[in-house]
Parts: structure tokens; sequence; C-alpha cells
């Protein structure tokens, strides 16, 4: 393997390289910029970590002797009360939470209309466009409801937007160049939350507790069978936490906005 020993390489780009295993030693990384990046398993010792800005999945991370996850998650729930019922043990929870999900996002939909449109194709800090982020909910809906749970092999509209990191697959769409308005993807994602509703109202203790039908078909989720309850809670974790980041972002297209406006 090559050793990179005194080296420059200050402003590199690395985009999907193998480091797995990959040792640093008295390197640099302040200014970093990690997206997208598997670090399950690293061990960092006399690290400094100050002023940074992490976004993620935060499982079994211990800082200082202390695991910090259930910290993170705690605080998380004392700040967003509703957080917590995004983890319903049965049909009915789960129905409280999409009622939860659909007045949010009405909520937050409201509030990127009163942008100009132009602004909702946008990116902050290289993260997803408003649009983009919707784009992609209906595409978790399509793999989660539509492929696995209703068991459509290819449920996807033209529109769908996988993650950026998704090898790419046979009949699954991905055009980041599209620019549809935001009326014309509120309308697919309309009818993805019914049929979300749908799936949840029609839930028994029984159906929740049950598997999917696996799908032959290549595509996303891969063509196995699922616990139908994770399915449901991925769904859940992925509407709430896209719409988490869209807030935040949102907020940052308003401040954009309003220098935007004449003086």
């Amino acid at each position: 393997m090559a050793d990179f020993i005194r080296a420059d390489l200050r402003g590199a780009r690395f985009e999907r390289v193998d480091l797995s295993g990959a040792e640093l030693f008295a390197v640099d990384l302040a200014g970093a910029r990690f997206r997208g990046v598997d670090l399950s398993g690293v061990v960092m010792r006399g690290v400094e970590l100050a002023n940074a800005d992490i976004y993620g999945e935060i499982v079994n991370v211990t800082v200082n002797g202390v695991d910090i996850g259930p910290l993170i998650d705690a605080e998380l729930d004392r700040r967003y009360p509703d957080r917590a019922k995004m983890r319903p043990a049965d049909p009915a929870g789960f129905g409280a939470a999409w009622d939860i999900l659909e007045r949010l996002w009405s909520q937050t939909v409201e509030r990127a209309r009163r942008l100009p449109p132009e602004l909702l194709h946008e990116s902050v800090d290289g993260e997803w466009s408003f649009i983009e982020t919707l784009r992609h909910l209906v595409f978790a809906t399509d793999s989660w409801i539509g492929r696995a749970i209703l068991g459509n092999p290819s449920p996807w509209d033209p529109l769908d937007l996988p993650w950026d990191e998704m090898p790419d697959m046979p009949e699954v769409p991905r055009d980041r160049e599209v620019r549809p308005s935001l009326d014309v993807v509120l309308d697919l994602r309309r009818d993805r939350m019914a049929t979300v509703r749908q799936v949840i109202e029609g839930l028994t203790g029984t159906s929740l507790d049950g598997h999917t039908e696996p799908v032959t078909e290549p595509g996303w989720p891969p063509p196995r069978s699922f616990p139908v309850r994770e399915c449901l809670l991925i769904i859940l974790n992925e509407e709430w936490e896209h719409r988490r980041y869209a807030e935040r972002d949102l907020q940052a297209l308003e401040e954009r906005s309003r220098t935007l406006e004449p003086s």
C-alpha cells in the first residue's frame, strides 16, 4: 500500500476512495469536510476536536470514556418532544407518528413557499436543495413502502432521487440536473404520503410484526424479506431527519433571500 509521509495533500479531493484500515498519524485535518463517510470502528487518540459540526448516526461512540449516543438522543428528545414518538411500538403509535409528520411537513412547506422559487433549487453548504430533499423522500417511500412492503419491483418515478453514494442500479432513476417546480414535486409527495397513511391505517399487531414478501428483481432495497416494522421505522426516520435538515437550510435561505431584497 502507498505511504504518504510528510506529503502536502492540502486541498486534495478523495471521492469513492477505500481508506479502510488506513493509519493516520500526526495528520492535519483542520478544515477538512467529510460527507457520506463510513467511520465505523474508527479509533482516535490524542485528537483535537474543536469547532466541529457533525450530523449523522451516532451509535456506540465513546468520547473520553463516555458513550455519547444516549446523551445526544436524550438531548434531541428534550429539544424536540415529538422525536421520541418516531419510535412507536404498535399500530396506533405509527398512526400518531404519521399525523405528527404530516403536520410538521405542512408547516415546513408553507415556510418554503415564502421564498423565491429559485432558492428552493439552491444548495446550502453542499447539502441537497429543498426540492432535492422532497425528491429523495419520494424515493425512500417508493423503495421501503412501494417496493419492500407493497411488492412493486419498480415503483420509482423519474423524479425519484437516491442518496448520492448509492451505486447506479437498473431502473432506479438518478437525475440531478432536472429542476421540477415545487408544486410538481408536492403532487408526488402527496401521492406517496397518502400511500404511507393507507399502509399505516391498515396495520394490525400481526402485520406489524410480520415480514415482507421479497421481490426478485434488482433494485433498492435488495431483493429479500424485511421486517415490516423496520421498513416503517426507516420511513419515519427519513421523514423526521430530512425535515430537520430542511428547516436548518431554510433558515440559511431566508437569510440569503433578505440579502437579495432591494433596500
